[in-house]
């Protein structure tokens, strides 16, 4: 059961990764702050399917480098037998048009939870690299070393397909498709998916996805798959 309540934290958030400010050349600072029905990280349910307070500040340097923090209350490491009630995300990268329409993002991301207490540590660092044409992403995430407190799954990967839609009148479609890997604990990997709709309303951004994933081995207090389908949604403002 605790293995298994240490897997919670490999799940698509809501709102997990902030979106960086554009601005090529010129430095630019933004921040976030949003509340969701549930807090989902690639289909997996890291709030046993209750509602979550998420957060961050992006700072973006100019020339394609950029920083940020990103927040998010949390309950799996509780349940898992530790003593974290928060994930806190550290991030830098830098992001460029390689070719016309073409961009290319890469960085490093840690997910930290504090004073965890769990064996192996919660604690995960991963490289990433993305590129996007048009509305379409396709990204590729791996550990440097343990996954979310999985014992030797060094090197575990991610990879994920996603899309922006633009509808129209604020409205944007937004389908996205991924593929968890766990090195050398091959019963938790599965694939995750979701289908969202976002709305851009009085400098809010509104959101509902059905998301989930296609396995029973994430499971929470009481045996609650944390990966069934539902629908998730959230208000998102930035600042």
């Amino acid at each position: 059961m605790k293995l298994i309540l240490a897997a919670v934290a490999i799940g698509l958030t809501v709102g997990a990764m902030p979106v960086m400010a554009e601005g090529e050349h010129g430095a630019a600072l933004s921040y976030n702050l949003s509340v969701a029905s549930e807090y989902r990280y690639r289909g997996i349910s890291q709030t046993h399917t209750r509602p979550a307070l998420q957060g961050g500040a992006d700072y973006e340097f100019g020339h394609g480098f950029y920083v940020g923090a990103w927040a998010s209350s949390i309950n799996w490491v509780k349940e898992a037998g530790g003593g974290s009630n928060v994930e806190i995300d550290l991030f830098g990268g830098y992001k460029k048009e390689i070719a016309k329409d073409l961009l290319l993002d890469v960085g490093l991301l840690s997910y930290v939870y504090p004073s965890n207490g769990l064996k192996p540590s919660a604690n995960t660092f991963e490289f990433y690299g993305a590129l996007t044409f048009g509305p379409l992403t396709a990204k590729y995430s791996q550990t440097t070393g343990n996954v979310f407190g999985f014992e030797n799954s060094k090197s575990s990967g991610y990879t994920e397909l996603s899309a922006s839609f633009d509808l129209g009148g604020g409205y944007s479609l937004v389908p996205h498709i991924g593929h968890q890997s766990v090195k050398n604990n091959s019963k938790f990997d599965y694939t995750d998916y979701s289908i969202g709709l976002t709305k851009e309303h009085n400098g809010l951004l509104l959101s509902g996805a059905i998301i989930g994933a296609d396995t029973n081995a994430y499971l929470g207090t009481g045996n609650k798959n944390l990966a069934k389908s539902s629908l998730v949604l959230s208000v998102k403002k930035t600042f």
